[in-house]
């Protein structure tokens, strides 16, 4: 699953159950930001997506992903 659309749709499909306030989704949706999530919730979305996808999103690599966006580059990246 390289195709970038096919990415941000299985992301937006596992933000669904986190995101509260019903924020619609873009590429430049920030998750502290626009879905105003805190730290433990971060830690279990990541361990969604890693799951979801078959990776390792590293911590350091956490620390750059700031939008719906970046996360959708890192998968692809990660599964390319």
């Amino acid at each position: 699953m390289t195709d970038r659309s096919a990415i941000f749709d299985s992301v937006a499909t596992q933000i669904e159950p986190f995101n509260k306030k019903g924020v619609d989704l873009t590429e430049a949706t920030t998750f502290a930001g626009d879905l105003e999530w805190d730290s433990l919730t971060v830690m279990d979305f990541v361990a969604a997506i890693e799951d979801e996808f078959d990776i390792i999103i590293t911590m350091n690599m956490q620390a750059e992903i700031e939008t719906v966006g970046h996360l959708v580059d890192a998968v692809a990246k990660l599964k390319g």
